[in-house]
């Protein structure tokens, strides 16, 4: 009974810490980086949610390691519900539907890949291969549904202005002039990349505390 309790715990802290950096992520993509690098304004190219976003894959993984596969999808699910939900006070309807579209195609194939990695001899592969197939789609799904010009009618559809990203400005600070939310894409896969790599380092040690599945008795 104890080690149900426990594991049952360890359940519901996945979904929360799931749900709570989705939430925060819709949130703070709202709002660009100001700020300026070698000249070029980061505003054009950058978000705040950027930063958090790619710790999803984290809560992800370590989920997928310690109850596997099928009880990940669970997660992933239970937090993609609380967290649009909190997204509608948090963001714009557009915004919440573009998270959680991306969120929920994203994390899942984020699932599929580390599963079939996971008893890959190099520790790194499985949560780095996963969380950056699962980016790439995460990012052409979100930005094109929330500002791109062909998705403007959701904003119609809930009686607000068009929040499309449609005005022109270089391609990430200095390229030809593009809509701003390619540049935005670009800017936020970049971040996502180099987060990707850092969470590497508490990915690793958490790995030493947190059993396999595969591995570990039935419970543990």
């Amino acid at each position: 009974m104890k080690r149900c309790m426990i594991v049952l715990a360890r359940f519901f802290l996945a979904v929360a810490a799931m749900a709570v950096v989705v939430a925060a992520s819709n949130y703070f993509v709202q709002f660009p980086v100001a700020a300026h690098v070698f000249g070029i304004d980061l505003a054009n190219l950058l978000t705040w949610g950027a930063f958090t976003y790619p710790v999803a894959f984290l809560v992800n993984d370590l989920t997928n390691r310690y109850f596997g596969a099928r009880v990940a999808r669970l997660v992933v699910l239970v937090g993609f519900v609380i967290a649009v939900g909190w997204s509608v006070f948090l963001a714009t309807p557009r915004i919440a539907i573009a998270s959680g579209s991306a969120f929920l195609v994203a994390q899942l194939l984020d699932i599929s890949i580390f599963d079939r990695l996971r008893r890959s001899p190099k520790w790194w592969r499985a949560p780095f291969i996963s969380s950056m197939s699962g980016s790439v789609l995460d990012t052409v799904i979100f930005f094109s549904i929330a500002f791109a010009a062909p998705f403007s009618g959701l904003d119609g559809a809930f009686g607000r202005s068009d929040g499309s990203l449609m005005m022109l400005a270089p391609y990430l600070g200095f390229g030809h002039d593009l809509p701003l939310w390619l540049s935005l894409a670009s800017g936020d896969f970049i971040v996502k990349t180099v987060v990707a790599l850092t969470l590497l380092a508490p990915y690793r040690v958490l790995r030493t505390v947190i059993a396999d599945r595969v591995t570990r008795p039935a419970l543990a």
